[in-house]
């Protein structure tokens, strides 16, 4: 059964950092696809970024927060990650990863499964 257990998150500066991590099991994880999503709100999932199964710079970014995030994942120890800096009122949100269809980084991702992780940027 896949399991996406998401931590990290907290409340923050505007201009301050985190790093949200997501640790995965229940599946290949090497083999797959992994992105972040978010829901702000009272809005939508929004898509942030994915990366390809095996990392390096396979990866893509929402324009709103190219330059700022960073997402990465180590497969040995089945955990992806995403390094949020110089984070805005505007990225408060639950951040959920979310498994993609196969190992390419612009298939589409499944629903989350997990509950998320709270980030709340305010001063």
């Amino acid at each position: 059964q896949v399991q996406l257990v998401e931590s990290g998150g907290g409340l923050v500066q505007p201009g301050g950092s985190l790093r949200l991590s997501c640790a995965a099991s229940g599946f290949r994880f090497s083999s797959y696809a992994m992105s972040w999503v978010r829901r702000a709100p009272g809005k939508d999932l929004e898509w942030i970024s994915s990366i390809w199964s095996r990392g390096g710079d396979q990866i893509r970014y929402k324009d709103s927060v190219k330059g700022r995030f960073t997402i990465s994942r180590d497969n040995a120890k089945n955990t992806l990650y995403l390094q949020m800096n110089n984070v805005t009122p505007e990225d408060t949100a639950v951040y959920y990863c979310a498994k993609n269809f196969n190992d390419n980084e612009y298939s589409g991702w499944e629903q989350p499964r997990g509950q998320g992780t709270q980030v709340t940027v305010s001063t």
